[in-house]
């Protein structure tokens, strides 16, 4: 059984969501670092992700196309601003590859991976550029679509 819980955010642009995963902090992470892994988890069903290109490494770039029910693709090119492997993960929107400028820079993520006693204690922080943004991704449905992600991420992670 994993928990989660919205953690008042240290800033008007941010979102946090946090919760405790059955798993250590290395399987957490490889999960968001394998391609293969995150396609099963990183769209709120009904989405697919059928495409992953992660360049796990700071500067390197990553591509996630999640595919909606109606067939329609919503890529998110990104870049990784830092890597520290079991620990966390910072990528943004702010670029789409090789530190080429985004037309619409949208949000910068930083995921945790604490350990908690064999599992799991993961944070993601998802930073805006304006309140705006973030009142726009709350709209969106961020508690929603990132809880069943995670709760996706969770079924992964118990072999599911």
């Amino acid at each position: 059984m994993t928990t989660k819980t919205f953690v008042a955010p240290d800033s008007d642009r941010d979102l946090v969501l946090t919760r405790v995963f059955d798993a250590p902090p290395a399987r957490v992470f490889k999960a968001w670092t394998d391609p293969e892994t995150m396609k099963r988890f990183f769209a709120p069903r009904p989405y697919t992700t059928p495409v992953v290109e992660a360049d796990v490494r700071p500067g390197g770039s990553s591509l996630v196309v999640m595919r909606g029910p109606d067939g329609e693709d919503i890529r998110c090119p990104g870049v990784y601003l830092e890597v520290v492997k079991n620990q966390r993960l910072v990528f943004t929107d702010a670029f789409t590859e090789a530190w080429k400028p985004a037309d619409k820079p949208f949000m910068t993520v930083t995921l945790t991976f604490e350990e908690q006693g064999g599992k799991t204690k993961y944070t993601a922080r998802v930073s805006h550029w304006s309140v705006a943004d973030r009142e726009a991704h709350e709209k969106m449905g961020f508690h929603e679509g990132w809880s069943q992600v995670a709760e996706q991420l969770a079924e992964v992670l118990a072999g599911k």
